[in-house]
């Protein structure tokens, strides 16, 4: 059962993810990481809840930053393999 459990909570949040773009996908990804990383040390400072809202604020911004770095270099490589076409 808790192995049933354990896949559902898995499989649920990916399905989630199907239709989503590239950047809700960094987005919210960098928001778990975040939410996570801060409920720990959060936990650790006596207050789980507050960490896990800063921590899920701090990856927000995060994988935005992720995703724009990302689009740039997209870009630069589309922008580089148009070049290379157009010269043959």
């Amino acid at each position: 059962m808790k192995k049933l459990l354990l896949l559902a909570a898995i499989a649920l949040p990916a399905g989630a993810c199907a239709d989503m773009t590239p950047t809700q996908q960094r987005a919210m990804t960098g928001t778990a990481i975040g939410a996570g990383g801060g409920a720990i040390l959060g936990a650790i400072g006596g207050n789980a809840g507050l960490g896990a809202a800063a921590g899920a604020g701090a990856g927000l911004l995060g994988g935005l930053l992720v995703d724009q770095s990302r689009r740039s270099q997209d870009a630069a490589f589309q922008q580089g393999f148009a070049a290379g076409q157009q010269s043959r």
